[in-house]
Formats: C-alpha cells, structure tokens, sequence
C-alpha cells in the first residue's frame, strides 16, 4: 500500500496498528506579506523556548516594537525567495516528506510545522483516525536544541495531555547519522564538480545564545560533530574547513565566531572564494537563501572577497529521503 500524507488518505481504512510518521519543521509565514510575517513571528516569538524574558518585559516590546517594526521588513525578504508553489521551506519540507513515504511504503506519513500550519496536533490527529496506533515524530532539526527539539516535545505533550493520543515517540537528534553525513559530502562533491571549488568550506548553522550552552544545551557540540564528521568524509585538512553560526537576534552573546564577520576575515585575510553549506538546516528556507545566499554573499563580496558560493540544502534529495528513511525505519523497528 502506498504511504499517503495525512491530509489525502482520511477516507482509507487501516489497520488499528498501522504505523505513522510525522515530520516536522520550523514553520513559516503563509505569504509573503506583512501581515502573515507578523501572524508568524507572533506565534514563534511567543514561545518561552525560544525567548525567556518575562513575560511582562517581552510582551510589551514584541507587540509594540518588535512586530510592527520587522514584519515588513521580514516580508521583503521572503519576497526575494519566494517560490511559485510557497514558501521554499514549506515546499521542500512536503516534498521530502512524500520522498520518505514513498521509501516506507507500510507507513502513513505527515509533515506539520511547529508554529504555523499544518499543526502539529491535528495532524497527529489525523493520522490516529487513519487507525495509527504509534506515530514516530522526525523533526527536521539534525541538532538537538532546547529552543527548538524541546519545543516540538512540548507540543508532542500537549497532544498526549489532551487524552486518547496514539503512542508518540520522536528522534530528537540525527547530527551524525551516517547517511546524512554521506548525502552531504556527496552533495558538496557534486556542486564542486559543476561550479569549481573555494578556498575554504565554510559550515553555517543557525546560532543561539551561548547562555543556553552554558547551561547546557548540546546544540553547539553537536554542530562541531556534524561539522567534523562532514569534514572527515570530505577529507579535509586543517584549516581548509570552517564552523559558523548565523541568525543573530537580540544583544546577548550568542554562539560565536559569527559567519559575516568571519566572511569579512576571510576577506580581509585576502581568500578570494568560498564555498558555505548550511548543514543543520535539511531543507532551504529564508536563512539559507536569503540570509547566506544574498545577503552574506553581498558582505563577503563588500569586504573584499571575490565571490560566494552556496551549496543547497538538501531537501528533497533521494540521498536525502533514503538516508531519513532509513533513521526512521531504524527507530521504527527498536520501537517494540
């Protein structure tokens, strides 16, 4: 039997213990507009994973500063990478999901975003009325993070706290994972052989405050693994390879060295080429093609470097889908 998403198989019957899997995302605004930016950020800055200020601090600057400030401006930028079918991020993120389920063809597979639509809660919803008993929750982030595995968790939590839930389990971490780690050295191979290669590799991930590592949060030792061991199938040298952190917000210190001011070194340093790859990120969203691939891309070349190449996320890739279909269908199995 074919998988099927949640959304096209509600009418089919099946088995009480079929299996489910839901993959999941960030999320993202519905359009390119100032007012669906602002629905967006509203929901995704509210979350207490993903700012801890007081509440009564926050509320009052997000509201009456932060949104009405960024939104249009935020707007703009998802203008310049929109997509005919949405949002890049909501497009690869459904396309990979049907890659994985046409890979695993016992399971119903759904895609939900954290913030945004789909919810998360009505498609594990919806896979339970399609008669899943256990849904396995993959979500797209290979680097565990308090401010963004946990908060899929919380959500996860909610479901189950509302009652009659199917049994809910989730991958929170593949940073390693052999597969990916093939997927995208084969990946940073090919785009060499087709556009040439730079003088360094340089591996942005998306940053977060370094007080949260401090208290500790893995997420930056995980991205040091992903890094090394993307290195090492690449076999790279010291020095040829370096790791970043981009996606800066607010004052505090956050996991440093920064990608635009370390493309600025690069520059400065004299390196006339290179070559970024944003490893943490599966699929390519506003951060990877707007924030690297244009802006980032402008501050490499302002600065003195001759030109910026980005390598693209994987997405839908079938290294991709194969290498996550096989996570999934690992847990799947251990899952007795």
């Amino acid at each position: 039997m074919p998988a099927r998403s949640a959304d096209d198989g509600a009418d089919t019957p099946a088995p009480a213990s079929m299996q489910g899997l839901l993959v999941v995302n960030l999320g993202t605004p519905q359009a390119p507009t100032a007012a669906a930016v602002r629905r967006y950020l509203a929901e995704f800055l509210s979350d207490r994973r993903v700012v801890q200020l007081p509440r009564l601090l926050w509320w009052p600057l997000l509201h009456g500063l932060i949104l009405p400030l960024r939104s249009p401006k935020v707007a703009k930028k998802y203008a310049e990478v929109w997509m005919d079918a949405g949002s890049p991020l909501a497009v690869h993120t459904q396309r990979l999901a049907l890659a994985i389920g046409e890979r695993l063809p016992a399971v119903r597979v759904a895609h939900a975003m954290r913030y945004g639509g789909p919810e998360i809660a009505a498609e594990v919803r919806a896979l339970q009325a399609q008669g899943c008993a256990r849904v396995l929750v993959l979500p797209l982030y290979p680097q565990y993070s308090t401010t963004t595995t946990a908060s899929v968790a919380d959500a996860l939590a909610r479901v189950e706290k509302e009652g009659a839930a199917p049994a809910l389990r989730m991958i929170d971490q593949y940073a390693t994972d052999p597969g990916v780690i093939a997927a995208l050295a084969d990946s940073v191979r090919a785009h060499w052989q087709a556009h040439g290669r730079g003088e360094r590799l340089l591996l942005s991930f998306h940053g977060i405050p370094q007080r949260l590592v401090d208290n500790g949060d893995p997420y930056s030792a995980q991205c040091h693994a992903t890094a090394a061991a993307l290195a090492q199938a690449l076999g790279l040298g010291h020095g040829e390879w370096l790791v970043t952190f981009q996606s800066r917000f607010g004052r505090e210190q956050w996991l440093q060295p920064a990608t635009d001011a370390t493309l600025r070194a690069l520059a400065g340093a004299g390196i006339k080429r290179v070559d970024v790859m944003c490893p943490g990120f599966p699929a390519d969203c506003l951060e990877t093609l707007e924030e690297i691939a244009l802006q980032n891309a402008e501050i490499f070349r302002a600065a003195g470097g001759g030109g910026l190449s980005y390598i693209p996320c994987l997405n839908d890739a079938p290294a991709h889908a194969d290498a996550l279909a096989a996570l999934v269908q690992r847990e799947l199995d251990a899952w007795r």
